[in-house]
This record gives structure tokens, sequence and C-alpha cells, in this order.
């Protein structure tokens, strides 16, 4: 195979020489030989590493994908494709997630008597939220403690208060609950509302939050064509 300097790998994506050295230090390209003057010999098989290193990196993110090369050059294949795994069903978390979200806020925007986005109403105590939602009290008070809920507090009585984006959450979260999701998937879905600023808000966004997964699947499919072509090319030199 031609012989490369670090120069010839760093050129063909806009890298210095020095981040070229710092992933050959990590791990994330293949050693390389050096001549008698103790120069770095590079051949096509590192070049194909870094391109599989940044098309994982661009997928998985730095961490994931230095970690994915680290497996690879100590021939860990299995322990490669389990955080490439890992990686995948993160992906497919995220989807759920978002479908949980469109489905939920699609309820809200039809269902009588739902609250509306402004602030104009009077805040809901505890029992009264309860009451409403057809739940107990203890219900809503295990709904704060996983994060779902962050009612404010009358400071002159300490007792709750769920204004029009708590009621909303909590609606939200009574939704979800009915759908048989854990109280950790639907913290997330919340907090995705509240970030969001409320449901009119949140749907606007759900279009670029489909865009993000998607381009995360497309780079995903990208870093597996690179890394399959590094594999087998670095195998192909391992037989010579």
């Amino acid at each position: 195979m031609e012989n490369m300097r670090p120069s010839d790998l760093a050129r063909e994506h806009g890298l210095s020489t020095q981040a070229i050295r710092n992933y050959e230090r990590d791990g994330f390209i293949p050693s390389a030989e050096r001549t008698r003057s103790g120069y770095r010999i590079y051949t096509e098989v590192h070049a194909a590493a870094l391109r599989a290193f940044l098309a994982l990196s661009r997928a998985y993110g730095h961490a994931d994908g230095g970690e994915i090369m680290q497996a690879l050059d100590r021939n860990d294949l299995d322990g490669a494709l389990m955080i490439i795994d890992r990686g995948h069903e993160q992906l497919l978390r995220d989807r759920s997630t978002l479908d949980s979200v469109r489905a939920a806020i699609d309820r809200l925007s039809t269902e009588t008597g739902s609250p509306s986005e402004s602030g104009d109403m009077a805040p809901y105590a505890v029992g009264e939220l309860a009451h409403r939602l057809r739940v107990t009290p203890a219900t809503l008070r295990n709904w704060e403690e996983a994060g779902i809920l962050v009612p404010e507090r009358d400071p002159a009585t300490g007792y709750r208060l769920f204004r029009a984006a708590d009621i909303r959450d909590a609606e939200l979260a009574h939704l979800l609950r009915r759908g048989g999701y854990p109280l950790e998937h639907i913290a997330t879905v919340v907090e995705q509302v509240r970030t969001a600023g409320g449901t009119e808000s949140l749907s606007r966004s759900l279009e670029d939050w489909q865009r993000k997964l998607t381009e995360r699947g497309r780079a995903m499919l990208a870093a597996a064509a690179r890394l399959s072509g590094y594999l087998d090319l670095r195998g192909h030199a391992m037989e010579f």
C-alpha cells in the first residue's frame, strides 16, 4: 500500500497534523510504523480508519466513536458492535419518545376542558387538580418527586399551586401514564414540552426534532459503510 504522511491524512479532512498524532495516541487509528529516522508511515488502512472514526463521531458522538475504534484496535469486534447497538437503541428510544409526544399533544389539543396556554386562570390546589384528573393527591406528589411536575408554593401557607402550565403537564403525564409509560419516560416527555414552552410551541418544534433524528439515522448508515470498508481493508492488510 502507498505510504502516507500525517499531512496527507490531515489534508483530506481539514485537520491539523497534531490531531492525527493525537488520534493515533488515543487509539482512534492504528499505530503507525516508523522510518529509521523516526517519521511516521501511514497507509490506506490508516486513512480508512480515520474516515471511519470521523463518521462514527458524527453518528454516535466523539466519545463513543473513539471507544468503538479503541475496541477494534484491541481486536474486540463484539465490544465495538455493542457500543454501536447501544447507539441504535438510544435512537429507537428517542423515536418512541417523539411518537409519545405527538400522540399526547394531539390528545391534549382535542380534549375538552384542557387548560389554555395562557396564565389567566386561577391556580389549582393539589386536591383540586387530583379531582380534575381523577387521581389521588399522593399520585401528584409522586409525579412531583419524579420531576414531572414542578408546582410553585404559596409563600404564606407552603401549599402547592398548580398553574396553567402545571395543569397541562399533569394532563400530559396522565395521558402517558394511562398508556403504560413509566415515570422516567414521562418525565422526559414533559421536559420536552416544558423546554419548548408549551404544547403549541412543541408542536412547531416536532418537525425539527424529527429532522434531527433522521439526520442521526443517516449518519449511522454512513458510519456503518465507512466502518465496514475499514474492516475489510484492515482484514485484507492483516493477511499479508
